[in-house]
């Protein structure tokens, strides 16, 4: 299998033995940038497992994403402009994560305790109630927070960029040539996006924590302290949801025409359409040198026309 990662500019595409980047630079000329790449799951067999290799390629996913994002942003500022440095990488990363900490963990968390008041009486972790909520502030949380994003012209080229990828690799796995005549016919959805990841994390970490936080009765005291350590024993908590979120997105990657494949998938497969837009031709051809590097690297016929 081919995964992907839009970047800035570019696209980046890996294999299980292999990693290529593709950047439009600002002079219109293409950047490429292929290497061999061995995962974990191929040094140590065991982590190919399931319920094993989904934290697994969770970690390898955000190792490379970085990067790609890294190089896309060096290559993106041109050779007349200052380069970033890795304090200022540092510092960038952090503040994404604080911001997501935030948004996306300690504010839904909180609010979802508050809400009890609404109907009289207190909500804590050990309600089913209580995460049901908290489940549902998230999404709105990740909607909104993609739409707005959305209206940032960067942003928006960086989603018709993942657009591109789904595209490209689409047309592989139907076994068309890698042109852009075949391409273009393609969809921009994808069952294995990370963008479908994500919402499958949030539903089964909604049956996860509501499971887990009554059978540890010192986790669900209210107050902010209480509060802000649920959360973090919630980002603990991510390495079997992720697992769990994995094997679904697999099955339903697999299975695309399977009708549980279907149910499981399409809160994701329709969030797609605002994080995976239609791309230009330009953009398709930054995304098609990234994968044939990938696939000569892998040894990989491509289909003649």
């Amino acid at each position: 299998m081919v995964g992907g990662q839009a970047v800035l500019e570019g696209v980046m595409m890996r294999s299980s033995r292999a990693l290529a980047i593709a950047v439009r630079l600002p002079d219109g000329s293409l950047l490429l940038k292929d290497e061999p790449y061995v995962g974990l799951g191929e040094r140590y067999p065991l982590l190919k497992k399931p319920l094993l290799r989904g934290p697994v390629v969770l970690l390898e996913a955000l190792v490379t994403g970085l990067r790609a994002l890294t190089f896309s942003a060096q290559a993106a500022l041109g050779e007349e402009e200052e380069q970033l440095g890795w304090g200022s990488l540092a510092l960038t990363l952090g503040a994404a994560f604080l911001l997501a900490f935030a948004l996306f963990g300690f504010l839904p968390h909180y609010l979802s305790g508050l809400a009890g008041h609404l109907w009289g009486r207190p909500l804590t972790p050990a309600d089913f109630t209580f995460h049901l909520i908290d489940g549902l502030l998230k999404a709105v949380f990740l909607l909104a927070y993609i739409w707005g994003i959305s209206w940032i012209r960067e942003i928006r080229r960086v989603f018709q960029y993942h657009g591109a990828e789904h595209k490209s690799i689409c047309a592989f796995e139907a076994g068309q040539p890698l042109d852009l005549e075949h391409v273009r016919q393609h969809c921009t959805v994808h069952p294995r996006c990370g963008t479908t990841f994500i919402l499958v994390v949030l539903l089964v970490s909604l049956v996860v924590f509501a499971l887990f936080f009554p059978l540890v009765p010192a986790l669900t005291h209210k107050g902010l302290l209480h509060n802000l350590l649920q959360v973090v024993v919630k980002v603990g908590l991510m390495f079997p949801v992720a697992a769990v979120a994995y094997e679904i997105i697999r099955f339903g990657g697999s299975h695309p025409r399977n009708p549980l494949g279907l149910v499981l998938l399409w809160p994701g497969l329709l969030i797609q359409r605002l994080t995976a837009l239609e791309p230009d031709d330009d953009m398709l051809e930054v995304a098609l040198a990234a994968l044939k590097a990938v696939l000569a690297r892998e040894g990989v016929a491509q289909p003649s026309p």
